[in-house]
């Protein structure tokens, strides 16, 4: 059953045709939000929860549809709103003029006078005295609320709110809720109306490749290009379902694929060489699914590189991984939490004392008998002033102690390089482990020019 929205609605071929281009492979998922649209004066669900995995859709059928069908709307994304006074006044300044008009633009050189708001109270009140006046009279206003899971972490009022719109100003407001998650996962407390939930699955095979082949070049055929797609995802299907991620590494990995056909070394239809060409790109990329190391064009550099020099891939890839910015003194604070971890406490003297003397042949025999190296038990426990000790005690100059130290030792734990331990006691002094392993601590100490294995006990 087709509704017709539009003041002066196409025929069906033209209409289906158009959103057809825009919207692939979500028939369904039309058809049920234009059903609870309805005509323009018909009163419709107070809201809606639109949800689903990332890049399914979500966003662009909900705008493609209010927008080819002109009707009054609101869009909205909840990352952009960082306190509801940001949202309250985002939505009375961008309510639209006219169903035919595009949605203004908010700015404070506008002829009208900004619209300031501060409670849910004033914006209930403030709301419906703009609606009522506005041109479009009772045709059915849209606020689409992207990204909603941020208003979990909103006042315990908003969502609640936000949902009853249509009740509260006795209205036709519609409120449109897209998120990632389940709608179980927003309910808490009382007050809430409950929402028609359209569920967006993933996208399936054909459905991806269907979508994925219309970014086929202009220059190359669609045949080949979808066998390319093809190859691509029998790759990355099985680790990657994210359209976006998807087309990314396609339209990345596209001039690899092409190069024999355009160099005239090999035919569209030898599909074993365009294979063997394409194979290893692939596999370096299904290395990096989801991980930005590096921006685009820089990744298509190394891969040049790569292809003029093989022998460069050995050299470049493993100490790009391996090193990590980090401020200096942070670096000889991460150095002496790995000693303090990894060394035992009687030895600290012997390690970092002026005149700690000469070892014994009788402590060498005794380290030579032990069953066990201290690496191979994992990293223990040890407290801050240990730490601080071997700090001063390695790091190169005279450091004042001062609060920015001790800062750079919670930065290091918030990136899990150092880990806090918390006792029973909660008066003693913090307590802390190491995390990061021997070849990473090797590569910090070396950008420092400290040489780490001289003052580790199980490599005496």
């Amino acid at each position: 059953m087709e509704i017709d929205l539009a003041p002066e609605p196409p025929s069906e071929g033209v209409a289906d045709l158009t959103l057809g281009s825009q919207v692939r492979c979500r028939k369904y998922q039309v058809q049920t939000l234009l059903s609870l649209f309805g005509q323009r004066q018909h009163m419709t669900p107070g809201a809606l929860f639109v949800y689903g995995h990332t890049a399914t859709g979500k966003s662009l059928v909900v705008q493609t549809l209010l927008s080819y069908h002109k009707l009054p709307h609101i869009l909205i994304n909840c990352v952009e709103c960082s306190s509801p006074r940001v949202l309250f006044e985002h939505i009375l300044n961008n309510i639209p003029q006219n169903p035919d008009a595009d949605i203004p633009d908010c700015d404070d050189d506008d002829e009208e006078e900004y619209i300031q708001c501060d409670d849910m109270t004033s914006f209930v009140r403030q709301l419906t005295n703009i609606v009522s006046e506005k041109p479009f009279g009772e045709q059915t206003l849209y606020i689409v609320l992207d990204k909603a899971e941020r208003l979990r972490d909103s006042h315990i009022f908003m969502l609640p709110a936000l949902l009853r719109l249509q009740e509260l100003t006795g209205l036709n407001i519609c409120t449109i809720l897209i998120s990632e998650i389940v709608w179980e996962k927003f309910r808490f407390g009382t007050g809430f109306n409950e929402p028609y939930c359209l569920h967006f699955p993933d996208y399936s095979r054909h459905e991806l490749m269907e979508i994925m082949c219309l970014d086929s070049p202009s220059t190359c055929d669609k045949e080949l290009y979808s066998m390319y797609i093809n190859i691509v995802l029998s790759v990355f299907h099985m680790v990657c379902r994210d359209l976006r991620e998807l087309r990314h590494l396609a339209k990345l990995n596209f001039p690899y694929f092409i190069e024999p056909v355009l160099s005239g070394e090999a035919d569209a239809t030898q599909t074993r060489k365009l294979w063997r060409n394409i194979e290893p790109h692939l596999k370096k990329a299904l290395k990096s699914v989801y991980l930005r190391e590096v921006s685009s064009q820089q990744w298509e550099k190394m891969q040049q590189a790569e292809l003029e020099n093989p022998d460069l891939e050995q050299t470049l890839t493993p100490s790009h991984r391996c090193q990590v910015e980090l401020p200096y003194y942070s670096k000889f604070l991460l150095i002496a939490a790995y000693l303090a971890s990894y060394n035992p406490m009687k030895y600290d003297r012997r390690f970092f004392a002026k005149n700690a003397g000469k070892v014994s042949k009788r402590s060498k025999l005794v380290k030579k008998n032990e069953r066990a190296s201290n690496h191979l038990l994992g990293p223990k426990v040890f407290p801050i002033d240990r730490l601080m000790a071997i700090f001063y005690s390695i790091v190169e100059g005279k450091v004042v102690p001062s609060a920015h130290i001790y800062v750079q030792i919670s930065s290091l734990v918030s990136l899990h390089l150092l880990s806090q331990v918390k006792g029973e006691d909660r008066i003693g002094m913090p307590k802390y482990k190491c995390l990061i392993t021997l070849d990473f601590i090797r590569s910090i100490a070396r950008t420092v020019q400290f040489d780490v294995m001289r003052y580790l006990y199980d490599f005496l």
